[in-house]
């Protein structure tokens, strides 16, 4: 059974998500944006064996503490999807310009595709590439349970921002109805900011994505 822990780190106040397989209590930080030492004693305190990391997309507040976990236990770091490399070369730098020390590049040791699968444990997940806020996000999807971690592409009544460099908001519109919305309804998300929420209800009152949202827009 997929078990998860939110644990917000950064100025940003950003989702890392500690995920583990209960049967296994193997498990994998989902972006871990920083505070490595913070993360990593949560994980011990869980009693769970940590095995990868999973990264949805290269912003230094999900990927900028990869490198030290990577470096501290020898993790694989396992996505996003190739085109978010540029983000993920350019993590010091961005850190430099929010005053955000410690914050470093990485370099996947693997790149993911749409309909790849990752496995924690016996959990299996499936991997959706999204792109709009970024160009390589993707957003991890496990079916059991119902569970998807969206990273920057959906939040509790709002959408990620599509003004960063090779970001494009229609991209993004049809990635969250082409790929989430299929998901189901009672699907609940991790967003990479704020509370949680289900598609069915932003279907239902978001602004941007929801139903009668788009139909106006189509009109």
């Amino acid at each position: 059974m997929l078990k998860a822990q939110i644990v917000p780190v950064t100025g940003f106040s950003q989702n890392c998500s500690i995920i583990w397989c209960d049967e296994t209590m193997e498990g994998a930080f989902v972006d871990p944006g920083g505070e490595a030492d913070k993360l990593l004693d949560v994980a011990k305190k869980l009693g769970v064996t940590l095995k990868k990391i999973f990264l949805t997309h290269g912003h230094l507040d999900h990927a900028g503490g990869a490198q030290d976990i990577r470096e501290k236990l020898g993790l694989p770091v396992i996505g996003p999807h190739k085109d978010d490399n540029f983000w993920l070369e350019g993590i010091e730098a961005q850190a430099a310009q929010y005053g955000l020390p410690g914050l470093r590049c990485v370099e996947p040791d693997e790149w993911l595709n749409d309909g790849d699968e990752v496995t924690i444990g016996n959990i299996t997940m499936q991997v959706y590439h999204t792109p709009g806020h970024t160009p390589g996000h993707v957003v991890f999807f496990e079916p059991t349970h119902k569970v998807a971690f969206v990273g920057d592409v959906l939040f509790k009544g709002s959408i990620g921002r599509t003004d960063f460099p090779k970001g494009n908001h229609a991209d993004l519109i049809n990635a969250i109805t082409s790929k989430l919305w299929p998901l189901g309804d009672d699907v609940t998300f991790v967003p990479g900011h704020g509370p949680l929420s289900t598609f069915g209800a932003e279907r239902q009152s978001n602004p941007f994505v929801g139903d009668r949202a788009l139909a106006s827009a189509n009109g």
